[in-house]
Order: C-alpha cells, then structure tokens, then sequence
C-alpha cells in the first residue's frame, strides 16, 4: 500500500508518495507554495484555509490519502536530549513525567510527551548514564493540526517532528563523523548534532530562509517575489548583479553562521574528546547559490548537502532534493 509523506512549512508544502521502507520507490514528489501561511491553524477560519490548501494538493496530483505521515513543524516543538542513572523501562516510565517537568517549559496538563531512550549502559558500567529524547508539544496544538486531516477524512498513521524524519532520511552509521545538521526551514533553522550514529543535541534558531528574503527587500528595496527571485538566482555568488545581493545577504547569514558556531562550541563543551567533522545542510534554503563554499569558508569544515533520494528508486525528482528530507524520512520509517 503506498504512503504518503506530508511537511507542510509557512513557505511551501511538500510532499511524497510511495512504498515506505529504507528503499523508498518514489511515486510523486510535489512541492506547492502555501497560500495561507499557516502551519497549525488557531481558529476555525484558518482551519478552513489550511483544509483546502491540503485538500487541492491531495487532489490535484491525485495523491493517496492512505497510511498518510504528517511532520511536526519544530516552531511548536521542545526537544531535549538528558542524561539519566540507568533505568529500567518500567522505571523509566514512572520518572519520565518528573524529567519532563525539569526540561520541557509546558505545565503538565498541557503536555504531550514521547521519549525514546537512545542509550542505555551495560549493567556491568554502573556509573554510566543513559541518554533520553524527550519530545513535548501542547496537546491543544497537536489536536488542531490533525483536525486538519480528520476534515479531509485522513486518520494520519505517523506523527513526528522534522529533525526525527531529517536524521532517519540520512541514513547515519555509527562510523560516520560527528557531524553537524542544519536544517533551513522558511522561518526557522533546526540545529542538530550526530555522534557516532546517535542525536546527541538538538537547538531551534528562530531565523530562515525567509530571514534572508526580507534582508534583501530591506536593502536592494524589493518586492517579497522580486527579492525572493534574486536571492534563488544570485545567492552568494559577489559575480553577480555587481555583488549587490550577496552584500544584501551577508548579514542574514552570518546570523546563521553564528548560530552554527555556537552550536558546534556547545557540543564540543558537552564532549571535550569529540569535535565536529562535517556539516550536512538540509532544507531548500540552503540551496543557493554560493552557500556551501561560504559555509566552507566560516566553519573550516567539510560542507555537504543532503542527499535524501541516494537509497531510493522510482520516480526520483530531478532537483530540490534538499528540500524533501522531512518527506523521506516520514517514509523511511517502518511501522
């Protein structure tokens, strides 16, 4: 039965069908620009936007509204990485309300909460701790997003948040380097750091692609579309339209750049014998023109870009594949 994988972003809604698994077979990827703007719907009127804006997408590229996987945008998300004495499951269980009350900034009634224990010591290393993924949202706002689906007569199968979907679509092996996530949303960054296979950190920088936008309206004196059009054609690149728009950029960017920066310093803190090795870039943002030579250049770091699609077949799209990882790793996961 084929699956579909829906990341719906302020910007532009994308989405998937195909046989999930770790080889995914594609059948469709199509990206729509969201009209509304909204993500979670806070009230009836915006409710109704987002229905029809999903319902066209779902319609008009006849998709399947079966086994249908649903990303949680991070903006609404908190996501903590702690580390605890060893515990059983069933202990676990008992004191996972109390760890959640120390690290997740919603009053427990309002609490949604999943966790998955990526670590957890041999019994014969009795002073080690084991690692904990905490994951919160507020129940209120889980319930509107997926009131959205119920209106189009979808019961979603799979609800996750992105940087979960963006780590599983890489693909990690324990030998891989340390490596450093950035993932460019329309209005936020996700921030995250893989060791020896494993999340070990994950932080949300409230700026995006769309932050570089606006900088560019603010400077050059243009349009939302005209400055969204030079940004994709000119980018970085000092060559072009007399390096007007790469001036324009830089200061927008270099607040990511410091956030990466920061990032890194703090996982290196944390892990005084690990260091980062590689930065892998993620999300449509960071496709622009000039980007990954930049980023070289700030982090002296290895640079590379997310390959979503390398284990997949089917009908492969032929670009933007940066912008689907979300997608493919709803349909990566195996139920």
């Amino acid at each position: 039965m084929p699956a579909l994988a829906l990341d719906i972003g302020t910007y532009t809604i994308k989405a998937i069908s195909g046989k999930p698994g770790k080889s995914v077979v594609v059948d469709k990827a199509v990206e729509s620009f969201n009209t509304t703007g909204i993500v979670v719907p806070t009230d009836e009127p915006q409710t109704e936007k987002l229905v029809e804006a999903v319902g066209n997408l779902i319609s008009d590229h006849k998709l399947p509204n079966t086994d249908v996987r649903l990303s949680l945008p991070e903006s609404i998300v908190s996501t903590k990485i702690i580390n605890m004495p060893r515990l059983s499951d069933a202990e676990l269980s008992s004191a996972i309300g109390w760890q959640a009350e120390q690290y997740i900034p919603i009053p427990p009634e309002e609490l949604t909460l999943e966790y998955k224990v990526l670590y957890r010591p041999p019994k014969n290393v009795p002073n080690e701790q084991m690692r904990v993924l905490l994951v919160g949202t507020r129940k209120t706002l889980v319930e509107k997003f997926i009131m959205t689906f119920n209106y189009l007569g979808i019961e979603p199968t799979l609800l996750e948040t992105q940087i979960l979907s963006v780590v599983r679509s890489l693909q990690f092996e324990n030998t891989d380097p340390t490596t450093l996530i950035v993932h460019m949303g329309a209005n936020t960054t996700i921030l995250a750091v893989v060791h020896q296979g494993e999340l070990a950190f994950v932080f949300n920088h409230m700026s995006g692609s769309q932050t570089l936008t606006k900088s560019l309206q603010a400077s050059i004196g243009l349009d939302a579309d005209q400055a969204e059009q030079y940004k994709r054609q000119y980018g970085l690149d000092e060559t072009q339209f007399q390096g007007k728009v790469q001036t324009a950029l830089l200061p927008a960017v270099k607040v990511l750049t410091d956030a990466m920066q920061k990032a890194t310093r703090f996982f290196v803190n944390q892990n005084p014998t690990a260091s980062i090795q590689r930065v892998l870039l993620s999300g449509g943002g960071v496709q622009l023109p000039n980007f990954v030579p930049h980023i070289t250049n700030t982090l002296g770091a290895e640079v590379l870009v997310a390959s979503p699609f390398a284990a997949s077949t089917g009908n492969i799209p032929e670009a933007n594949h940066a912008a689907m990882t979300v997608c493919m790793g709803l349909l990566n996961r195996e139920l």
